[in-house]
């Protein structure tokens, strides 16, 4: 069975990272020896304590949603998917999106409410690449929104997906920043 342990580790390591901890100092942090933590990096599996102190550390959690990876089993099973991208995408939900990452503070809250977890984590990570939003904090919102979504992997599979262009909606946003402003 392939575990998910090293992408949960990269994305802590780089809510970490974006808080300029060393390991020591996020190890010690979270109540863990130095050592266990450069072992992780090299398992398949840990134990779930030590994971979520990790993960609590830096601001995170942990949490159980669907494999994307099992959809039959879990069609046949009868559990519901949770869906990875806006049922709709026209004019007025691109306004939507174009008003909330205009807002100067990003309320995890709002965004949650905006849309599906994984799409709204990758317009988090779009948004952390874009002149004049705070990188760190838009990588840190994108890992709560959706674990791992700012893993290469990851963001590329939510590009191949999203029906939001960053080559249209990025330029769109600068243009409605600066009438908002």
């Amino acid at each position: 069975m392939k575990t998910d342990l090293p992408v949960l580790l990269k994305s802590m390591e780089a809510a970490a990272a974006a808080r300029n901890w060393s390991d020591g100092e996020w190890a010690a942090r979270a109540g863990v020896r130095p050592e266990t933590l450069s072992r992780l990096r090299n398992r398949s599996d840990c134990v779930l304590s030590t994971l979520e102190a990790l993960a609590h550390t830096v601001g995170l959690r942990l949490f159980v949603g669907p494999n994307p990876g099992a959809k039959a089993s879990a069609s046949k099973s009868g559990a519901a998917e949770l869906p990875r991208m806006p049922a709709s995408y026209g004019r007025e939900e691109e306004q939507k999106l174009l008003d909330l990452c205009s807002e100067p503070e990003a309320d995890l809250g709002r965004w949650r409410s905006a849309g599906p977890s994984f799409f709204m984590g990758g317009l988090a990570v779009m948004l952390a690449s874009a002149r004049g939003y705070d990188r760190a904090r838009y990588l840190e919102l994108a890992e709560l929104l959706h674990a791992g979504i700012t893993t290469p992997e990851v963001f590329s599979a939510w590009l191949a997906q999203s029906p939001v262009r960053p080559s249209r909606f990025l330029p769109m946003l600068e243009k409605w920043r600066a009438k908002a402003a």
